[in-house]
């Protein structure tokens, strides 16, 4: 049982990397010069920090920065002070828990094992340098230019310092950071410029990014992929918003499927599978209370929006995996 479920704060000390002179200016950027959107994968990372004991992502804490780090404590703070039935950043730990697990076993189920990820939307992901079940996949991170330049930045920094080197040792077998915009129609040309092979067996990880976009982007994005598993065994792995989350941030949050386990089958994908958090394969021993939300809206129809108790939006989080194959064709491996 984490800390956190058990009534007592998360070890909070932040690490002395974190005010060398490249980091901090790296973090006031992010601070002044970014939206939102972009800001949003130094909250995630601030998620996976707190939740360390659980994520063992030993890159979370730089990359997140001060500022994310000390307001997502007090959150958590708060909580337990106040008894909170779930957590803040539960649901960030429990998501990449998922991912992580589904990533390993969509690699395992592929023979010979390698293969390539593509991370879409990648932000502050540090999979190549954290999972072992990498070390035989070609990895492709996409995200804005300046995203995917500010990690490095870090990553960078952090190899520098003694005491981190034997964390930031890369565990993939490659790791090729893709720029490029998924709200454009050049973003799986630039993947192939960068080495990506449509004839070879892929997961792709669609992570906290489907939502940020329109319904006409995310719709292009699945359909893309959808049409380019013809060409080799393919996995898809992401999560999906209902239409009361995105009530939750309107300005952010855009993109829903109340149904994507139907969604996806209409796309042309199959073997699909759907999971929300709290659910057998996607709680990790971090959803103890029967009464947290997360376990409360899973005994409820999803055709309900709001909870018939309190009258409290129905947010849901869907967790899908789903699958295409080639039509009798040989891939590369």
């Amino acid at each position: 049982m984490s800390n956190q479920e058990n009534g007592s704060l998360p070890d909070f000390t932040l690490p002395d990397s974190l005010y060398t002179e490249t980091i901090r200016e790296v973090h006031s950027a992010v601070e002044h010069d970014w939206d939102s959107l972009r800001q949003s994968a130094c909250q995630t990372a601030a998620g996976r920090a707190l939740w360390k004991h659980v994520i063992h992502d030993h890159l979370a804490e730089l990359l997140a920065g001060e500022i994310y780090l000390k307001k997502l404590y007090e959150k958590i703070k708060k909580d337990i002070l106040n008894n909170a039935r779930e957590v803040s950043g539960v649901i960030i730990a429990v998501r990449t828990l998922w991912f992580d697990k589904r990533i390993e076993a969509a690699l395992t189920s592929f023979d010979g094992g390698g293969a390539q990820v593509v991370i879409l939307g990648a932000g502050m992901d540090t999979r190549a340098y954290r999972l072992s079940c990498l070390k035989d996949s070609n990895i492709f991170e996409v995200d804005f230019p300046e995203v995917l330049q500010m990690k490095t930045s870090i990553v960078e920094a952090a190899t520098e310092t003694t005491n981190e080197q034997k964390h930031q040792m890369m565990m993939a077998k490659s790791l090729n950071r893709v720029a490029a915009d998924l709200r454009e129609k050049d973003w799986l040309e630039k993947l192939q410029e960068s080495g990506l092979k449509l004839n070879k067996n892929t997961v792709w990880v669609l992570e906290g990014i489907l939502y940020y976009l329109s319904h006409s982007n995310a719709m292009e994005v699945l359909k893309t992929i959808a049409n380019n598993c013809t060409f080799a065994h393919t996995v898809l792995l992401a999560d999906f918003m209902n239409k009361q989350s995105t009530t939750m941030s309107s300005s952010n949050f855009h993109f829903y499927s109340d149904y994507p386990d139907q969604l996806l089958p209409s796309l042309g994908f199959s073997d699909v599978k759907l999971s929300q958090i709290g659910d057998p394969d996607a709680h990790f021993g971090l959803l103890h209370d029967p009464l947290n939300l997360f376990n409360k809206l899973r005994n409820l129809p999803r055709s309900l929006q709001t909870h018939p108790d309190d009258g409290t939006p129905c947010c849901r989080l869907y967790l899908l995996q789903a699958s295409g194959e080639p039509p009798n064709q040989t891939t590369i491996l």
